[in-house]
């Protein structure tokens, strides 16, 4: 049978301040059948509070439960109530304790909208969560909501304040491509990857203009530069993936003389080709980075920053179909978020069972020794 020491979530959960005066049900208690239903299927309170009805004496193996389960009415009262960035740093506390990451790790930061999260008649817009993601250990660290009628560059150093960086490299999108950002990166003792788009002017400008002074009009490079290049096959196309960085050492009067970039060492090029429906296509990116003038090293870089839509969005949506929640009273829907990242990342640990995502948490739900060892994680 289950423990509440073996779960690991009573140490790192119970200093939360319960919203309620004089509750009835221990709010771990809550917490922990709120996780379990998570794991194995619950979309919404009434399916977390019907699971509890159908565990309650497997729970009662291990809970308390001096009033039963709690009704699902409870359960979006408290959840709603349930301060949110407390939650989060217990999250935290969590996810440090269960993670080793490695140094070298690419950490990737991105933003996500929960898309019916909004309320119109109460002038409430959506929330929009910008996460961490560990990409070799493919575990959310953290996340940071994005404060109303704001954006990504508020969220993100805050986000980061939140890390242990040190050794790691931290891969953020065009949004992200901020001085500031990229100083706090250095000063949290991490490298940077940051995308290059339009919206950052001259300096995307100067970046182009570079690559095509070092480059001949046939695209072969004239001066000292690095180069890498894979191909993968898949979805019916092969795709030609080709990286060149120029250290910046030698060129900084193009990008920014008069205030380089905290940490700058390397500008990149990538450029994706394929063939489609018979149409040759081409696809080329900018980058700046903190990390030393090497194109296999800054092409996977590039490549596992989008492990955090396919790793992370995508099975939120797919699996756990995030975007279909309807959640929105207090803070529930920001909490119920971080239950499903909570979920995910003990799913992601087991790997005993080699199914996807969706189907673990099936597995979880019809067999409570699965559920265990997910758990156990």
């Amino acid at each position: 049978m289950a423990s509440k020491d073996r779960m690991g979530f009573e140490r790192h959960f119970s200093g939360l301040q319960d919203p309620r005066i004089g509750p009835l049900h221990p709010l771990i208690e809550l917490i922990t059948i709120a996780i379990c239903g998570v794991i194995c299927g619950a979309d919404d309170w009434a399916a977390i509070a019907e699971f509890g009805q159908a565990r309650y004496e497997w729970f009662k193996g291990f809970l308390e439960l001096p009033y039963g389960i709690a009704s699902h009415d409870c359960f979006t009262r408290v959840f709603a109530r349930l301060n949110a960035e407390q939650f989060e740093r217990c999250f935290l506390s969590w996810v440090q304790a269960i993670a080793e990451i490695a140094e070298g790790e690419i950490i990737a930061l991105d933003g996500k909208m929960l898309r019916r999260s909004h309320d119109s008649y109460l002038g409430k817009s959506a929330i929009h969560m910008v996460s961490a993601w560990a990409t070799t250990n493919r575990l959310v660290l953290a996340q940071e909501q994005v404060d109303e009628k704001s954006n990504e560059i508020t969220a993100i150093p805050r986000l980061l304040r939140l890390l242990d960086l040190s050794g790691c490299t931290v891969t953020i999108d065009a949004m992200g491509c901020q001085k500031k950002i990229a100083q706090q990166i250095v000063e949290q003792g991490a490298d940077y990857v940051l995308a290059l788009k339009k919206n950052q002017g001259l300096l995307y400008e100067r970046t182009q203009r570079l690559f095509a002074h070092a480059q001949t009009t046939h695209g072969r490079f004239q001066v000292e530069h690095c180069q890498a290049t894979a191909t993968e096959k898949g979805h019916g196309r092969i795709d030609t993936r080709t990286c060149h960085t120029l250290a910046i050492a030698d060129w900084d009067f193009y990008l920014d003389p008069k205030d380089i970039w905290p940490g700058l060492h390397t500008v990149v090029k990538t450029t994706r080709e394929y063939d489609l429906k018979g149409e040759h296509h081409t696809e080329t990116r900018y980058f700046i980075s903190s990390l030393p003038n090497d194109a296999k090293r800054l092409q996977i870089a590039v490549r596992q920053h989008w492990g955090i839509e396919n790793g992370l969005h995508w099975v939120l949506d797919m699996a756990f179909r995030e975007d279909e929640s309807r959640i929105r009273t207090g803070h529930g829907a920001h909490n119920f978020s971080l239950l499903r990242r909570l979920a995910l990342n003990l799913l992601r640990r087991e790997n005993t069972l080699k199914v996807g995502i969706k189907n673990k948490r099936l597995r979880a739900g019809w067999d409570p020794s699965y559920l265990l060892k997910v758990l156990a994680g």
